[in-house]
């Protein structure tokens, strides 16, 4: 939206939002957006043929664990930012915790293992795809979350679409963790980040071009 238009809008007095309108459609976009994410990872990689198995070990268990508490306070975080006068608070603080409890889960377990086994733990056997599998499965979400913010007035595009896209990042995870094999922590704390990682840089990159208003 042109700030000429929003000030149209402002003086003219006769646009009402409802106030669960923002919500509704951050709702949708999530309604839309993980859907189609889902298809993409149950198209080009599908769902692990052990999945049942897989779950019965609490260290399966890290993956989305760590993925949603990490898109909880993404989700909050874009929330805000697309909201002007809103400030982020203590979102960014949320979002560093799981990061860090994972690093450090990491690093007991590197150190713990017998050094030739190190490198199969940090490795495993998907490291050169796994980054980029995430990425591709967190396309739509990212598409949508930019939807989101695309009519509301985020006043800094570029942390609004990084923050886009690490939350999309982290949905991605979550779902590319029914498919992937992998259940090294310290493969998860290097390679899902990574992942993450990714689509945050894009979103950052994006958020300028296309969240401007």
């Amino acid at each position: 939206m042109k700030t000429e238009e929003l000030i149209g809008l402002l003086a003219s007095g006769e646009t009402k939002v409802h106030a669960n309108t923002i919500r509704q459609r951050f709702v949708l976009s999530l309604v839309w957006g993980i859907p189609a994410s889902a298809l993409i990872m149950l198209c080009v990689f599908g769902v692990r043929s052990d999945l049942s198995q897989a779950m019965g070990d609490i260290v399966f268990w890290i993956k989305p664990t760590f993925a949603v508490t990490l898109a909880l306070y993404a989700s909050l975080s874009t929330w805000r930012l697309g909201r002007p006068g809103m400030h982020v608070g203590k979102a960014w603080l949320g979002m560093a915790i799981p990061l860090t409890l994972l690093w450090l889960l990491a690093i007991v377990a590197i150190v713990s293992a017998d050094p030739v086994q190190r490198s199969n733990l940090i490795f495993g056997s998907t490291w050169k795809t796994c980054p980029f599998n995430i990425a591709l499965i967190s396309l739509p979400m990212l598409a949508a979350i930019f939807w989101f913010l695309k009519d509301l007035a985020p006043t800094k595009p570029m942390v609004s679409g990084a923050s886009a896209g690490l939350l999309s990042g982290a949905l991605g995870t979550l779902i590319y963790s029914l498919h992937c094999p992998e259940s090294s922590v310290p493969f998860v704390a290097i390679w899902y980040v990574l992942g993450i990682f990714i689509p945050t840089v894009v979103g950052a990159f994006l958020g300028p071009r296309l969240l401007r208003w």
